[in-house]
């Protein structure tokens, strides 16, 4: 019988190996290549990531005031008052101006938060009492008639 060349030897063993390197990772836990690996287990998006050293109860406790002190998106509802009283004032600030004005600028000018500007002019639009000249952000406004 031949003498086994040394390849052939090399990969032999190496199959063997790689089976029995396959049989050891199917026969564990995920946890158990977890934490072999040093990695932390992936956590889903949206959630907070687990602290050390607090208990459940602590950890909860002790996140409430930053979210309490953390400022919403959201602007209060406004009446149909407010709104108007809003559009009166883009109105008179637009007039002065022959060559209009562009949202930013109106907003910059009246002081407003930027979610405040879409409904006061949408609204001014519709009531035609300005009209538009653009797209987009060069969109700049003018007082109707």
């Amino acid at each position: 019988m031949p003498k086994p060349s040394l390849k052939s030897s090399l990969e032999s063993l190496a199959a063997s190996f790689a089976a029995s390197l396959l049989d050891a990772i199917k026969g564990a836990s995920l946890q158990e290549l977890l934490a072999e690996s040093g990695a932390a287990p992936r956590r889903g998006p949206g959630r907070p990531p687990k602290s050390k050293g607090a208990t459940p109860l602590l950890a909860a406790s002790a996140a409430a005031p930053a979210a309490r002190a953390r400022k919403s998106g959201r602007l209060p509802r406004r009446s149909p008052e407010q709104i108007a009283k809003a559009l009166d004032q883009v109105i008179a600030l637009v007039k002065g101006k022959k060559e209009g004005l562009r949202a930013e600028q109106i907003r910059d000018a009246l002081k407003m938060q930027s979610k405040e500007m879409p409904r006061v002019l949408k609204e001014g639009l519709q009531k035609k009492k300005l009209k538009t000249k653009g797209q987009k952000r060069a969109t700049t406004y003018f007082a109707a008639g």
